[in-house]
């Protein structure tokens, strides 16, 4: 993230008729969406409505095949500053492959801020810890990945993230895969950040343990968007057909692996963070 943080009228992303697909077959199209500095976007739908196919539009992953993509006020043509653009992918665990410490994965994720060396300097590594430290695995640094539950593995992956300081989250399914403990885990992490007025745009097939989390819910499905509006005008639209399901209260139980003082990060979300003891919301 840049040393001053973004300004509050500035659009993170917008979209005017915007199709995305493969060569000219677009999978999802004519797709209007604006994001502004804050908010927590909700895209739900049902499996292969376009959901991910949308998000990886907006990273720039699928091809544009109609339409305008505008990150931070920038045409995504000319956009290159991809470090504002925190991407957490839709996977269920790391490889068990992977020979890495939990430290190691996050510190990638500063790859996209290292200047021309490559070199970790002391700053550096204080926004990984930091990064650890606000998902809760500060102490299991130096754990090997294939030794985490899905749930903590989720959480390095959102650290990594994290990492390089970006100006929005946008997650693909963060929740999936992981047991109802870990799920609200991983919503109490994520509702922190939301505190501080950390841009996110989650992706997910039902809202669940985050629902407190949203200020908006966009519903994905055969293509197109369908649905834009407050999480109070979604349930409206809904009928109550699925408040049973969605008004569980979340219960705050792994608080106290949560909690942490942290170093010193000099900017962007984690620095938001900075000095809040026991993260209270």
């Amino acid at each position: 993230m840049r040393l001053a943080p973004t300004v509050a009228t500035e659009t993170v992303l917008s979209l005017r008729a915007a199709s995305f697909g493969y060569g000219d077959r677009p999978v999802l199209a004519d797709a209007d969406l604006v994001v502004h500095p804050g908010e927590v976007v909700a895209v739900l739908g049902p499996n292969g409505a376009g959901k991910s196919t949308l998000m990886k539009g907006i990273l720039g992953l699928n091809e544009l095949v109609s339409g305008s993509v505008t990150l931070f006020g920038i045409p995504s043509t000319e956009f290159h500053d991809r470090a504002r653009m925190g991407y957490v992918p839709q996977r269920h665990t790391l490889s068990a492959t992977v020979r890495a410490t939990a430290e190691e994965i996050v510190a990638s994720g500063r790859l996209p801020r290292l200047g021309w060396l490559g070199r970790m300097r002391a700053t550096d590594r204080q926004i990984v810890a930091r990064a650890l430290d606000v998902v809760g695995l500060a102490d299991r640094a130096a754990t090997e990945v294939s030794t985490l539950s899905g749930g903590q593995q989720r959480r390095v992956l959102i650290a990594r993230a994290l990492a390089s300081q970006p100006d929005v989250l946008i997650m693909d399914e963060p929740t999936a895969g992981v047991d109802a403990a870990s799920q609200h885990v991983l919503a109490a992490v994520l509702e922190r950040l939301a505190s501080r007025a950390v841009t996110m745009v989650i992706v997910t097939h039902e809202i669940g343990a985050l629902k407190r989390l949203f200020t908006r819910v966009v519903v994905v499905d055969s293509g197109r968007i369908q649905f834009d509006g407050t999480p109070q005008q979604y349930s409206t639209a809904q009928g109550g057909a699925h408040r049973d399901h969605d008004d569980h209260d979340m219960h705050h139980h792994d608080d106290d692996e949560l909690d942490s003082e942290g170093g010193v990060v000099p900017r962007g979300p984690l620095d938001q963070l900075r000095g809040h003891h026991g993260w209270s919301a």
